[in-house]
């Protein structure tokens, strides 16, 4: 059950990304994908302006990843946040919370009327599938999600067969990103590197990797 919730984490992460540049809707884009850890079944999605770079100018909202018997796509979560972005949305007190500074919206699907994916969605199901076959072999490692915590410091969620749990890397994105990413999966495992007392919610080790 937990390795079925990482896989779609991952899977919905991979693709969802290109939100990060172009708009859910209107000024409306994706600023961070979190993994909800276990036993809870969900994902939390921040959303903000392409220009905010820090949590406190992001709302995330938790979607579960199961309805019925049925596991929820990331086409599913991109038309639940359309819904959830398109009107003005009223929301119980119960569900609103806070998480790193973010507002954290608790989301029932079951009170959306959540449209179908537009033809520009399933014209690009079609392209990314050919482009990017899915494959059983996992990468390592996985992306669980990321956040934009800063102008230059992205969190970036991962999970490896070495690790317990998720591991968040701090990283630059003006630093050297082709050897940052080729010594990624040995400098996440690093104990001297890794601080187990972390207010993230969302990982058991914060590995920072601003200054590699």
């Amino acid at each position: 059950m937990h390795e079925e919730i990482a896989e779609q984490q991952a899977d919905i992460t991979r693709l969802l990304l290109h939100h990060v540049h172009a708009p859910l809707i209107d000024t409306h884009y994706i600023r961070g994908i979190l993994p909800v850890p276990p036993p809870a079944a969900a994902i939390r999605v921040a959303t903000g302006a392409n220009t905010a770079h820090t949590p406190e100018l992001l709302t995330a909202y938790e979607i579960p990843l199961r309805t019925d018997d049925d596991l929820v796509t990331a086409e599913n979560v991109t038309s639940i946040l359309r819904t959830l972005h398109a009107s003005t949305q009223i929301y119980p007190s119960d569900s609103v919370s806070s998480v790193m500074g973010m507002t954290l919206i608790h989301v029932d699907p079951a009170t959306l009327d959540v449209g179908a994916p537009t033809g520009d969605d399933n014209a690009l199901t079609i392209l990314r599938s050919i482009v990017h076959p899915f494959t059983e072999e996992e990468p390592d490692p996985r992306l669980r999600g990321f956040l934009f915590l800063d102008q230059d410091r992205l969190r970036l969620y991962l999970d490896t067969e070495e690790t317990l749990g998720v591991v968040a890397a701090d990283v630059r994105p003006s630093g050297a990103i082709t050897a940052l990413l080729a010594a990624l999966p040995s400098l996440i495992t690093e104990k001297g590197r890794m601080n187990e007392h972390s207010a993230d919610p969302h990982c058991s080790v914060v590995v920072d990797l601003t200054d590699w």
